[in-house]
């Protein structure tokens, strides 16, 4: 398996994750409620990771047309969850197009924009752009958990 299949791998299978995540919530409502002390809703994690990823994967190592707007991934809200499940798979199939299609050389080459203060390679990037998912993954987990006193998701297929 090639470093690029590899990621696009685990990408997919975190995405699916969250998708789970979703799924778990048990209405459209809860997925835009804030826990005490908790800035964010998951609704507006989701639409954050969305943005994230076509902006940093779709548009700048894919060529895909994307213009974000960072500000409203977290002031929109009442999005149904069939919608942000859309989305997601969306994002998913796009992640994984692009990602399993670079090149060891593509890899290697400085990420095309400074996002964190200093320059990176692609690989370097896509990996802290996966702990960036999982970060969240895990922060709409409990928050979850918080709000509907729900148990861990069993991840199905996984």
């Amino acid at each position: 398996m090639t470093i690029s299949n590899g990621l696009a791998t685990l990408f997919s299978r975190d995405l699916t994750r969250l998708i789970q995540e979703l799924q778990a919530f048990p209405s459209d409502e809860s997925l835009w409620q804030r826990a005490p002390g908790v800035k964010n809703s998951t609704g507006n994690l989701v639409l954050h990771l969305e943005g994230n990823l076509r902006e940093y994967i779709g548009r700048q190592l894919g060529g895909v047309a994307y213009g974000r707007v960072r500000d409203q991934e977290f002031a929109l809200t009442g999005i149904s969850r069939d919608d942000l499940v859309e989305r997601l798979e969306q994002v998913k199939e796009l992640v994984a197009e692009v990602v399993s299609r670079l090149t060891e050389s593509e890899l290697a080459e400085t990420y095309p924009e400074n996002v964190l203060g200093s320059p990176m390679s692609s690989h370097a990037f896509l990996v802290h752009l996966h702990g960036h998912l999982n970060f969240h993954l895990g922060q709409i987990d409990y928050l979850r958990r918080i709000l509907t006193e729900g148990s861990a998701v069993a991840f199905a297929g996984l």
